[in-house]
């Protein structure tokens, strides 16, 4: 199975001057742990995740005034629709993350993460149940 058929399509973007408050509303609106970080003045994608806002709020910062362009991770490993899902998981357990904004063209098409590749590998729980 491939990337592409186990990515969202629905890709949060955000700017970097977006409150990290403002960023987590957006993210639980649509039920999405990351958003990809899109800054037309610099040449980079980013990605802030539900950890980056997490991790904020544990050392005391006010999700008012912290901008995810603060805590946006800009060292981004990009997957490609035709990579693997064994690819997509060795490339997030050899970098420590959960989550890889998936690049079509150069541009973001989606986003995958650990949740998505298990939801394909394992069993539905309905599936699973004895008939």
């Amino acid at each position: 199975m491939l990337v592409r058929d186990a990515m969202s399509t629905l890709v949060l973007t955000i700017g970097p001057a977006h409150t990290l408050r403002q960023a987590a509303r957006l993210m639980s609106a649509r039920r999405v742990g990351a958003a990809v970080v899109f800054d037309p003045d610099d040449t980079g994608i980013g990605i802030l995740t539900e950890r980056d806002i997490l991790n904020s709020l544990g050392r005391g910062q006010d999700p008012d005034l912290e901008t995810a362009g603060a805590h946006t991770t800009t060292d981004v490993v990009f997957a490609g629709p035709v990579w693997t899902l064994q690819d997509a998981a060795e490339a997030m357990s050899h970098g420590g993350f959960r989550h890889l904004i998936v690049l079509d063209r150069g541009e973001p098409a989606g986003i995958v993460s650990v949740r998505d590749i298990i939801r394909c590998w394992a069993p539905s729980r309905r599936a699973a149940q004895p008939v």
